[in-house]
């Protein structure tokens, strides 16, 4: 059995990685996953999360909204709206919108508007766990 599988993290705006690695964790809504070279074909959702490369002893952490995960003899893919490493997240950027995303949610609006908060709120928190600065 080969040590490293082919991995391919897809964004709509570009190839976030597109090389072989010993292992790879996704955060699912189930809790975290870890992928293995030979692991089972599946085809499953992602939660927003941090997503964990290991290649060559090292790993390396990027911050990646929802999406899909799909693992099969030729590879894995990781397609998610949006991935970024650590040093390309804008620090500035991501503590707006957690402020912005908290102010909403306190507001009283309505469930819709609370619910697209929440899920602001925790893109938000999850760029900036990534980033080194929560």
């Amino acid at each position: 059995m080969a040590s490293t599988f082919h991995l391919q993290i897809i964004t709509p705006d570009r190839i976030l990685c597109d090389e072989e690695v010993e292992s790879l964790v996704v955060t699912t809504f189930e809790g975290q996953m870890g992928i293995l070279a030979g692991h089972i074909p599946l085809i499953t959702p992602l939660d927003t999360g941090i997503i964990k490369i290991k290649k060559n002893g090292q790993t390396k952490t990027a911050a990646s909204s929802s999406g899909l995960i799909q693992v099969g003899p030729e590879g894995t893919r990781v397609v998610t709206d949006a991935a970024e490493w650590p040093e390309e997240i804008d620090v500035e950027r991501a503590e707006t919108a957690k402020i912005r995303a908290e102010e909403r949610i306190k507001s009283g609006e309505s469930d819709v508007d609370k619910t697209r908060a929440g899920t602001a709120l925790q893109r938000a928190i999850n760029r900036l766990r990534v980033a080194g600065r929560l």
